[in-house]
Formats: structure tokens, sequence, C-alpha cells
């Protein structure tokens, strides 16, 4: 397979001529943000600002328990008239302790807990914890299994950015994009429930490889949504692309260079949309992504449309790589074929005494790593990098675990944004950066 990387919509030869008009737009924006920051900043200006402040000055919140605010964000904003002079991010108003969590229990017994953080894409959270599990403990699992676990992240990823795309577009005042984006989750809810037997939370995904095969139904399920729905994505971007609305409140909102998304820690679309080409899929390949060709949505503007752009990309690239994960799934196992790294198949228990004492060993203790080993494994969630990081002591519960969370991340780069736009700026702002609480409330 080449290992020349492709980005989607940029040419990689001239990643940054991209689209001169729009980065001519971006660019004088951006200047204005950073001469509007310089002047009020400037000692003398903070001076005449305190002299006069009760009748320009205001401080107010936005959130916790605003709708648009994606889950319970408080953002403490001061206000120079309309324009946001400083704003302060709060959160921990969801707050679970899920990392101690973590850590009283065994390694299996915390996976429903995962599907509680990004709720939004649950079966990618519980691939990434079996991923840094089985990284810890040296589990090889069948390739069978990590086929479907791809093919299930990959729906996940569309999953997450329809709900991003019908929110985003509903807190701008449009409405019908919201219906059709969550018909798209209505049917990737069908397939899951097909394949997991459940709708949202899955659990599905287990440490040493899957709780069950696919079915033939969930693979006709898949693959009708995988025939009919880029189609139905370029739809919705012929829609969008054109619509003066849309494009004005997101053209040169919230711009951030290549350098400020880096210093700042953005991750996923986010940064991608800055022009900063990094995809763990790619760089760091995990599961069979090496194995399949994909490109990188990637735009250089940096702002809350070129956010936009990357993850409607994403969804089509998503779309390809199932489709050659279903022509080149493997027969075979989906799980690891050992009492101490998977749970028997039900089969065994049934039918079996061995099976039947394995299982219960294995929910009492489960996978129990060398004492001292630690590990981090990370995946490219559709928010960003999620990764684990974990720490045996030998026992089945983790001595230490700690969760890099790509909304908690993100949400360092939104308090920049915000600075020197319009209050109501604000919807549209956290909208791009698509945070989920329940992951960033560590």
């Amino acid at each position: 397979m080449s290992t020349t990387i492709e980005y989607a919509g940029v040419e990689s030869e001239d990643l940054f001529s991209f689209w001169p008009r729009h980065n001519e737009a971006i660019q004088q924006r951006l200047e204005s943000k950073h001469a509007w920051l310089e002047e009020r900043h400037h000692p003398e200006a903070q001076h005449d600002r305190a002299e006069d402040a009760l009748e320009h000055q205001m401080t107010l919140n936005i959130g916790p328990q605003h709708p648009a605010t994606h889950g319970v964000l408080r953002c403490v904003v001061k206000l120079d008239g309309e324009l946001i002079e400083k704003c302060v991010l709060d959160i921990g108003y969801l707050h679970r302790g899920i990392e101690k969590l973590a850590e009283s229990k065994t390694y299996q017994e915390f996976m429903p807990y995962t599907d509680r953080m990004d709720y939004l894409a649950p079966y990618a959270n519980n691939v990434a914890w079996c991923l840094a599990v089985e990284k810890l403990a040296g589990i090889e699992v069948p390739e069978r299994a990590q086929w479907i676990r791809m093919i299930m992240c990959e729906l996940a990823r569309i999953s997450s950015h329809l709900l991003w795309l019908g929110v985003g577009l509903m807190d701008a005042g449009a409405v019908s994009v919201f219906l059709w984006t969550f018909q798209g989750r209505e049917d990737l809810y069908n397939i899951f429930d097909e394949m997991t037997g459940a709708r949202f939370t899955v659990s599905h995904s287990r440490i040493g490889g899957l709780a069950s095969d696919i079915s033939p139904r969930a693979l006709d399920l898949i693959r009708d949504f995988v025939d009919r729905y880029p189609a139905i994505v370029q739809g919705w971007r012929k829609f969008l692309n054109r619509n003066r609305i849309w494009i004005g409140r997101n053209e040169g909102v919230g711009v951030v260079t290549a350098e400020e998304a880096i210093a700042l820690g953005l991750t996923g679309p986010n940064l991608r949309g800055s022009g900063v080409p990094y995809d763990i899929r790619r760089f760091e390949p995990y599961l069979k992504y090496d194995e399949v060709d994909f490109t990188i949505p990637l735009r250089t503007e940096g702002d809350c449309l070129a956010r936009y752009h990357v993850r409607m990309e994403e969804m089509l690239e998503s779309l390809k790589i199932i489709e050659q994960c279903l022509d080149r799934l493997p027969e075979g196992p989906i799980r690891a074929d050992d009492a101490k790294q998977a749970y028997p198949t039900k089969d065994e228990v049934y039918y079996s005494m061995e099976g039947l004492i394995h299982d219960f060993m294995y929910t009492d203790t489960g996978v129990a790593p060398p004492k001292g080993a630690a590990a981090y494994h990370a995946i490219e969630s559709p928010k960003g990098e999620l990764g684990f990081y974990l720490e045996s002591d030998g026992t089945g519960n983790p001595w230490r675990a700690r969760i890099n969370a790509p909304s908690y991340t993100n949400l360092q780069g939104l308090e920049w944004m915000m600075e020197g736009h319009p209050v109501a700026d604000i919807v549209v702002l956290i909208g791009s950066i698509d945070p989920v609480m329940g992951e960033a409330d560590k």
C-alpha cells in the first residue's frame, strides 16, 4: 500500500493555497481579532474602561442549563457591548469520577461506563478501552473481530457527526436538517440494535474480541446504509454549501491557525480544520486501518465553516472504509481462545461445566495483566484522540486509569475562539467544537 498521504479537498503539493478568496477573508478577520485583543489589553484602554465600566461591560452566564451548550457547559463571558472581551469555561457539572470508578472495577466491568463517556459514539469508546487493556495484557484479537470493530467504529463516527450536524444547524435556526439527520441516526440505531441487542449504549466489544458475531441481517442493513447514504450526504452538502445564512454564520468565525491549534491542544476535525493533517488511523494505525484506503479530510481556513467541511467529508470517507471492510471481512472466531483472556462462548457456558467455571471466574476477576505493566492506547474517535492510560498491579482491577478525552482538550480552544466575537456567535462556536460533557467531566 502506498504511504503517500492524500487529503480530501486540498492538493497535497500546495496545502495552503486552497480557496484564495476565502483565505484572504480569514486572514483579514484574524488580523482584526489580534488587533482588537492587543487594543483591549493595552494599559490605557483598560484604564478608560475602568472609568466607565457599568455603562458598557457586563458578565453573562451561558449555561450550564442552556440547550445550545451541548450539555452542562457553563460559559462565563465578559461583554463589552455585544463583543466578548473575555470567556472562562466552567466544567464539572456532570462529574462522576469515572477514572476512579475504573480503578474499582474489573477491566470488563468498566465497559458499560465507557458507553456513558462520549455517549454519541459508544462503540468507539468500547473499542478504545478494549485496545488499551489488550495492549496492557498482551492479548491477540482474531482478525474477524478487528474488521467488525472497524465497521462499527466508523458507523459510530457517522452517527456522531449526524448529531453534530443536526444540532449545530438547529442552533442556527435550520430545524429541517435536524429532522433529516435524526432519520439517519434512526437507521444507524436499527443497525446497532440488530448487531448488539441495544440501540444506544451498546457495550458490545469485549476484551479479547466481541460479545457476538455479526448477523446476516446486520450485514444487509449495513450494506443498504452504505449504498444509500453517499447520495444523501452529498444532497445535504449541495443544500448547505449554497445557504447564505449558514455560510454567513460560519465563515470567518472562530478562526484558529495551525500553530494556534497545536498550542491550544485541539484534536480531531477541529485540528484538521486548521490545516494540521493528523489522524491516528493513518499515523499510528490500529485494528486494520493500515490495510484500507481512505483520505484525510483537511481544510486550512481554521474557521467554523472549515470544521463543517471536514466533518461532512469524514462521513463520506467512513462510508468508503465500511465498504472495504465488508468486502474483506474474513471468516473465523470473534474472540481469543483463552479462558484467562476472554469470555467463553455461550454454548460452552450452557453445556460445559468448565465453560461455566471459566465464565464465573472471568466475571469475578477477569484479565490480570502482569504487575508493573503500563500501557497507553489511543484511537481516532469522532471528536479526536481518545486514549486510555493504564497501570497494573497484577490484579483484575487497574491500579491506575487515566483518560485522554478529546472533548476536554478541544474545550481549551473555545475560550480563545470566543474572545473578540459577538455574543450571537457563541452557539455556533460551541457547535463547531462539538463537545460532549460526559467525557470532558472525568
